[in-house]
């Protein structure tokens, strides 16, 4: 691959890396590798990821995978704390006794306990995206970091990002913009994009729906628009029915949106249900139960709302 080598010291900065989705064509420009980072400071209602959310490595329990106590039970004794018990001859999970030590793991030979959250170096995450530089090369793509949040991690970020641009692989960054401003700008700092989530201008509203105000990350996405002038913004909305799914909620996004020079492109992103699952693998009530996603009708109603709004 064609890029400049570095002139600095190998980076051992670690981040809790739950997957790495390569040959992405949805978030940042080109064939992406996608890096998502555990931890989030939001709660959507909506979340497709809830495996994101907590900071910690978490173990997820899928028992239509297991293949019955009777004829396996290898992941009991494995576990130290007697956290694996049977429910309708398959495994449970106590997670008030689990420490997530992740012994069960190698145990499971169905595949039946995944573990969300691998500590990961920059050269390692870096290996693998030069293993997919050709396409880069073609497609003008790159890494993009998702999360979760980022800048939660923002110090492994901040060097993940410098040692891609570095080999010369295209940097994006996607972020709720929910974080002190010195977070936000580390991780946008050698971002080539920032894909930049905007929910709702209704920051009552906001909370209730993703457990946290508003205020923070538009005021984030001023300054990132003063700090980094180059670089373009990519703002982004998730449609949520009951949420900001009128013409009237779109319009109020884009009138702010207006106002900040950096802003690329506005891209309106149809909620789904495809992370549901998920959820009770994590012992956890999905939130959203009973709301099915917008139909296509809907979402070409409001790409042409925010068309005509600017």
């Amino acid at each position: 691959m064609s890029g400049r080598a570095t002139q600095q010291a190998p980076v051992r900065t670690e981040g809790l890396v739950f997957n790495i989705q390569r040959f992405s064509v949805h978030d940042g420009p080109g064939i992406r590798d996608l890096v998502f980072l555990k931890g989030c400071p939001l709660r959507c209602r909506w979340c497709s990821n809830p495996e994101s959310q907590d900071p910690r490595p978490e173990i997820a329990c899928n028992a239509d995978r297991c293949i019955g106590m009777d004829a396996c039970g290898r992941c009991r004794p494995a576990c130290p704390e007697e956290a694996i018990g049977t429910e309708g001859g398959r495994i449970r999970l106590d997670r008030g006794r689990c420490t997530r030590c992740g012994q069960c793991l190698e145990a499971c030979p169905a595949g039946a306990l995944r573990l969300f959250g691998q500590p990961m170096s920059v050269e390692e995450v870096v290996r693998i995206a030069e293993e997919d530089s050709v396409f880069y090369a073609r497609s003008s793509g790159g890494i993009t970091v998702s999360g979760g949040e980022p800048c939660q991690q923002s110090h492994f970020v901040e060097a993940l990002l410098r040692t891609c641009r570095d080999c010369g692989i295209g940097t994006s960054v996607e972020t709720t913009g929910h974080a002190e401003w010195e977070e936000v700008e580390r991780v946008c700092r050698y971002a080539d994009t920032v894909l930049y989530d905007v929910k709702s201008l209704d920051s009552s509203k906001h909370r209730a729906f993703t457990g946290v105000p508003n205020t923070l990350i538009l005021q984030n996405l001023g300054l990132l628009a003063h700090a980094f002038p180059a670089t373009p913004i990519v703002a982004r909305t998730p449609v949520v029915p009951g949420f900001n799914d009128t013409v009237a909620d779109i319009a109020a996004i884009v009138e702010f949106l207006r106002t900040v020079p950096t802003v690329r492109s506005y891209e309106l992103l149809a909620y789904h249900r495809f992370g549901e699952g998920k959820y009770a693998q994590l012992g956890r009530r999905y939130p959203f139960g009973g709301v099915t996603p917008p139909p296509e009708e809907r979402m070409r109603e409001l790409r042409t709302a925010a068309a005509r709004f600017g």
